[in-house]
């Protein structure tokens, strides 16, 4: 299994030390950034092919694969997954860089498209895309039907929660988290990643390999921005309430009203901005 950080020399340059600018060689921790390969295919002899190459750090690759292949609509539940595991690919020593994931008889294979690039940045899950059509999926669950309501206190104190359990992050400041939380405030899981869509993907994932999809009466919690893919994701997964310490983007406010997912942004301190649904925040 990789490692999430690593040890790097540096040089520190405090240009406020009293007496005049110092530099001091010094250790520092990173996060470590690493390439996953997906490889997708039926049960029987012969390789699974590469269907997905995604920047991650490692860690919960199982279910940053299989939230993967949930949240790009290319299967529904765990039952369609036969197996899931790290294999060595055609590196030596093993990097453990490879996910094999065996499809349940009688799923569709996913079928090679030109126009949907499935090669993803740890920035951007959707870079590279031909367009935003060619990444659109649909949920099979109903979020608008959602009763979840969610006090505006609770909501105002979760950021605070989120960074407490971030590990990685205090030894790196490096990582983006995505956390997923009941109606009361109580922390279910989180995962932390360089890609914010990838800390999403191994929430969701967790929750596709432990059967408790849809992911109704919860919140989702990223520490970054929501974007257009994030709202998506959150929607194929049954979330009812996506919100983000940092800005929503156009598409994601619209994709969030065509769901009927509430969508909150800039959840910091005691505010907080909502941008669709706003019936599931209460005063």
């Amino acid at each position: 299994m990789g490692r999430a950080t690593d040890r790097r020399r540096t040089v520190r340059i405090d240009l406020d030390a009293t007496g005049g600018p110092v530099s001091v060689r010094r250790p520092d921790s990173i996060s470590v950034e690493e390439p996953l390969e997906i490889r997708v295919g039926p049960a029987g002899p012969g390789r699974r092919r590469p269907l997905a190459v995604t920047m991650r750090t490692p860690g919960d690759d199982l279910d940053l694969a299989v939230g993967f292949l949930l949240t790009e609509g290319l299967i529904r539940s765990a039952d369609d997954v036969l197996t899931a595991q790290l294999c060595a690919g055609d590196q030596t020593p093993n990097t453990y860089n490879v996910v094999d994931v065996v499809l349940a008889p009688g799923v569709p294979e996913p079928v090679a498209d030109p126009a949907r690039n499935f090669y993803t940045t740890s920035s951007c899950g959707v870079c590279g895309k031909a367009s935003i059509d060619a990444v659109r999926t649909r949920s099979v669950f109903a979020v608008a039907d959602d009763p979840l309501t969610v006090p505006a206190e609770v909501l105002a104190a979760l950021p605070d929660r989120l960074r407490a359990a971030q590990r990685v992050f205090d030894r790196t400041g490096g990582l983006h988290a995505a956390g997923l939380f009941t109606a009361e405030g109580e922390q279910v899981v989180l995962r932390e990643d360089v890609g914010r869509h990838n800390a999403v993907d191994k929430v969701i994932g967790w929750a596709v390999r432990a059967g408790r999809l849809p992911l109704a009466g919860h919140l989702l919690l990223v520490s970054g921005r929501a974007s257009f893919e994030l709202t998506q994701k959150a929607w194929m997964a049954g979330v009812p309430l996506l919100a983000a310490v940092s800005a929503p983007s156009s598409l994601a406010v619209d994709l969030a009203e065509e769901a009927g997912l509430t969508l909150v942004g800039f959840l910091r301190g005691r505010t907080m901005n909502v941008y669709a649904a706003p019936h599931r925040v209460t005063v």
